[in-house]
């Protein structure tokens, strides 16, 4: 209700000066406990989510609002994209409401604080509980890539409940390549190699891949048999596309990513093109299009074991996660499944 009263004002704002405001009244929230497990809980690559529903990465870049988030009824949260070295991104502005078809373009270009600002935060929130992923990516000028998300990969492995590599960012120039068969191959190499180095004593983080919508039959294919063989916690389908549907608002044109409703059924399919590929032998997380507790029971009945949000937010608020989580326990009695995990894929 409060976020209803607030909408028109924080849309008279720009984008970012808006998000920005967000951020600062999550920061102001009292410490509460993060979701409990109830009806919705589920198991994914050896966590325990109190429900399905998070919220995706590029909402909390720089690991600021994760507890807020948590106890807002989320089952879990996706901090980043965090880089190891702090960078600016694109020039502004960079972030764009399409109000009339429910969506946002953005051309970010992970901008966030860097890998030190972060753990620093993280450090702060140690044994607050709760699904943290840490998304991780790598810096705009490096003359190494891989190695980036190495590097990355020991600096947040100790306070990541998952780590989710994201190569599928339409915002940095030739980040997408990565996705290709040969060079993913080497990627994952060194994020395990590093991840297991960075491990030692304590629990090993499961690797999650963040893909892009935009992806042939043959790409499906191949990142499915990578995943398989590389033993990946999960597959999140996807990211936002470069593709432009038909739109109303004035900001059509404007380049970035697209995500939001438009997305949905673009991402829907990729989740069932994503099932069908790995036979539903690696977990998939739906992202895209995503505003709804419809939305959310459709996207798990084509494969997904896990929902995240985030452009719905800006059009429905915070709020919005507790409520979808709510509404698929109440879609799970209905069709008479006792868990999420039965209705996975079940269409």
């Amino acid at each position: 209700m409060l976020f209803r009263l607030m909408r028109p004002a924080l849309f008279t704002l720009d984008s970012e000066k808006a998000h920005g405001l967000a951020l600062a009244g999550l920061k102001a929230m009292p410490r509460s406990n993060p979701a409990q497990p109830g009806a919705a809980q589920t198991e994914v690559a050896g966590l325990t989510f109190p429900n399905p529903v998070g919220v995706a990465a590029g909402f909390d870049k720089n690991a600021e609002v994760p507890d807020a988030l948590l106890s807002m009824g989320f089952g879990f949260t996706e901090v980043g994209s965090i880089t190891p070295l702090a960078q600016a991104g694109n020039p502004k502005p960079r972030l764009f409401r399409l109000v009339e078809d429910k969506a946002v373009i953005n051309r970010m270009g992970f901008n966030n604080e860097g890998g030190e600002a972060a753990i620093k935060r993280l450090q702060a929130r140690a044994d607050r509980g709760g699904i943290l992923g840490i998304n991780i990516g790598a810096n705009k000028d490096s003359a190494d890539r891989l190695q980036d998300y190495a590097v990355m990969t020991r600096m947040m492995t100790p306070y990541a409940s998952y780590l989710a590599v994201n190569i599928s960012s339409p915002n940095t120039p030739g980040l997408r390549a990565l996705q290709d068969e040969s060079a993913l191959t080497d990627l994952l190499d060194r994020v395990i190699t590093a991840r297991d180095e960075a491990t030692k004593a304590k629990s090993v983080p499961p690797i999650f891949l963040k893909v892009a919508p935009d992806l042939e039959p043959a790409d499906i294919d191949a990142i499915a048999r990578i995943a398989i063989d590389k033993k990946l916690g999960a597959l999140i389908v996807s990211n936002t596309t470069i593709a432009r549907p038909k739109l109303r608002s004035h900001h059509a044109q404007e380049t970035g990513g697209l995500s939001g409703a438009p997305l949905k059924e673009l991402a829907l399919q990729r989740v069932r093109d994503f099932r069908k590929a790995t036979g539903g032998s690696v977990p998939l997380i739906g992202v895209g299009g995503i505003a709804s507790a419809d939305d959310a029971w459709t996207r798990i009945k084509a494969g997904a074991s896990l929902v995240q949000l985030y452009s719905a937010m800006v059009y429905e608020g915070p709020g919005l996660g507790a409520r979808i989580a709510k509404g698929l326990v109440r879609r799970m009695q209905r069709e008479g499944f006792s868990t999420i995990a039965e209705a996975v894929g079940s269409e």
